[in-house]
């Protein structure tokens, strides 16, 4: 079964001083069976990515590079995230007073009936009281 993913999960596979059993577990499920993202995920990856580049913690070529390893795995961009935005989407940002870029990725969990993997402790609480199936942490 595919899962939906977020940034924090992935930027914890990406670095090897983040990496735990959990997310590899993570890993190795997206590689086998993919993964849904909302829109925004590749430019908040991007993002985080170059702010890393740009503070002295990696450089470009890791960066790019990371950006090409992410690119060949079965990670499929979700084309409705835009359409919800505005309303299941803005609700459950307001209901767990989330960011509506972490509500994003609930809604999308929610909408698909798929797991949530994220190291981001107030979207997983936002999910558990969803009734998502939360994946990242032991």
């Amino acid at each position: 079964m595919s899962i939906v993913l977020d940034s924090s999960a992935t930027l914890a596979w990406v670095f090897v001083d983040e990496v735990t059993d959990p997310i590899r577990q993570v890993f190795h499920r997206v590689s086998e069976s993919g993964a849904w993202v909302p829109g925004l995920w590749k430019l908040e990856v991007a993002n985080l990515l170059e702010m890393g580049a740009r503070r002295g913690r990696h450089d470009a070529a890791f960066r790019d590079a990371t950006l090409a390893d992410l690119a060949l795995l079965p990670i499929s961009v979700d084309t409705e995230t835009d359409r919800h935005a505005w309303g299941a989407t803005v609700q459950l940002s307001a209901r767990h007073r989330l960011t509506v870029y972490d509500a994003a990725y609930l809604e999308l969990a929610l909408r698909r009936g798929l797991p949530l993997a994220s190291l981001d402790a107030r979207l997983r609480t936002a999910a558990q009281a969803e009734g998502v199936l939360l994946l990242g942490r032991e």
